[in-house]
């Protein structure tokens, strides 16, 4: 066993004359493989730098015997193999002869695979990095990564004659001082062929570019100041603003709905979209303002606050990296305020009956849906005379309606006489004219008062 606990040795496998070995050093030489085994035997042949992260290679010694040899003295051994001080587990390979066949990062192709050596993430730019290698041809797309290897990037030419020449380039050399932070002292390239033959790049960003598709969407909080990330006053790395605001909301005592944060949200500038959802069993949601200044001003000022008093629906605010929001425009989750509300409607007039006009059609008593009088001036609708006098002590009581009640007419609906003279025009008018309801045609009503048992908004 070595010191991390994984075996040095897989002994349920075949006895062969080729050793896998694994964990070796980033571009380890043959010689070094060669000084490790040379003491068992005679290697015949190696091949290094194998694998995803190139950190493994095949040894190849001239008798079966040799290479048990090995495996043995390290299976009993206390100190296991090393190679530049790096732990090194061995196997025995299934195969019983190494085969030099040209690998995938030894076929030509138009994509490199480039390891820069000697940097972090961060400290080369994709721009640099394209300014590079755009000088042997038209670079198409560049995606950039972090491995075990270190930080890589694929690069994508036209064509693979094109690739050849930037390999053939720039292979082993180093980045222009110039182009590289002051404190990355020198870095070098490693490139190799890439089976891709077309990157899929989603977005621009400052680790993907595709110089192919300038109608690419781009990420705004990936590609602005993300290398060198800017800093408030205190010293601290000061978080990229967005005109979308991500709400973590705790506490959850009462219900909060797309209306209520909409009556929060608002009194800092008009709200666009807001989008409700449910992450990691807590209440989230998503605010977009017009801009980035009326977001930092909402995110100033509510950070902290709750919307219930009592402490209820704690507001926690971040920037969202979203910029324009994809809702529904009318749901319970969600709301696009930017669309009309057409939900509203004002009250239809029908075409024969002009607006402002008492109706009396059919019972004289039964005021108009409509507000609106059909009796002109100087004349007097047609009547059964009768319906008159039937009750002559007929009361009079007020018309209720659901949520407004209709004051009585001060004018007698009917007349206790048939000879007796006509109610005036303007009496009638007055008599059936109906209050306005709910304000001017065609408003929204006002918001409604808090339900029952919940405490009033508060922020």
């Amino acid at each position: 066993m070595s010191s991390s606990g994984q075996p040095q040795f897989r002994y349920t496998q075949t006895p062969s004359k080729v050793l896998h070995l694994r964990n070796l050093p980033w571009e380890c030489t043959e010689e070094e493989l060669v000084e490790l085994c040379k003491p068992f035997g005679k290697i015949v042949n190696t091949k290094s730098n194998v694998g995803a992260n190139r950190n493994q290679a095949f040894v190849e010694f001239v008798d079966l015997n040799q290479a048990i040899s090995m495996v043995s003295y390290y299976a009993s051994s206390s100190e296991p193999a090393q190679v530049r001080g790096k732990t090194v587990y061995i196997q025995y390979s299934n195969r019983q002869e190494i085969v030099n066949n040209k690998g995938s990062g030894d076929i030509a192709g138009n994509v490199l695979l480039v390891t820069i050596e000697g940097v972090e993430a961060g400290d080369v730019s994709i721009d640099v990095i394209h300014l590079v290698f755009s000088a042997f041809g038209f670079v198409h797309k560049i995606a950039t990564f972090e491995k075990a290897a270190g930080f890589q990037a694929l690069i994508q030419f036209t064509d693979a004659e094109t690739a050849s020449a930037a390999r053939n380039a720039l292979d082993g050399r180093s980045i222009p001082r110039y182009l590289l932070p002051q404190h990355v002292t020198s870095c070098h390239l490693r490139i190799s062929y890439s089976a891709h033959t077309d990157l899929n790049i989603k977005f621009q960003s400052h680790r993907s570019r595709d110089y192919t598709n300038p109608y690419l969407p781009v990420n705004p909080s990936a590609i602005e100041n993300a290398l060198q990330p800017a800093l408030g006053p205190d010293g601290k790395t000061k978080e990229p603003e967005s005109n979308v605001l991500l709400a973590s909301i705790e506490n959850m005592q009462y219900a909060v709905s797309v209306d209520v944060l909409h009556t929060v949200f608002s009194a800092f500038g008009k709200v666009q979209k807001i989008a409700i959802f449910e992450k990691n069993g807590g209440m989230q949601a998503l605010i977009q303002y017009p801009d980035v200044t009326t977001a930092a001003v909402s995110k100033e000022s509510l950070e902290g606050h709750c919307i219930y008093d009592g402490g209820y629906c704690k507001l926690h605010l971040s920037y969202s990296r979203h910029t324009d929001l994809n809702v529904k425009a009318h749901s319970d989750k969600s709301r696009d305020y930017t669309i009309p509300d057409s939900g509203v409607l004002s009250i239809p007039q029908p075409p024969a009956v002009p607006a402002g006009v008492a109706s009396w059609q059919g019972a004289p008593h039964a005021p108009s849906v409509y507000g609106a009088s059909a009796i002109s001036d100087g004349q007097m609708p047609t009547w059964d005379p009768n319906m008159m006098g039937v009750r002559p002590d007929y009361p009079t009581v007020p018309i209720t309606y659901t949520g407004q009640t209709y004051a009585p007419s001060s004018l007698s609906l009917y007349s206790t006489s048939t000879s007796g003279p006509h109610p005036t025009t303007s009496e009638l008018r007055q008599a059936s004219q109906l209050p306005v309801y709910g304000g001017q045609p065609g408003t929204r009503p006002s918001a409604l008062p808090p339900s029952a048992g919940r405490p009033p908004l508060h922020y």
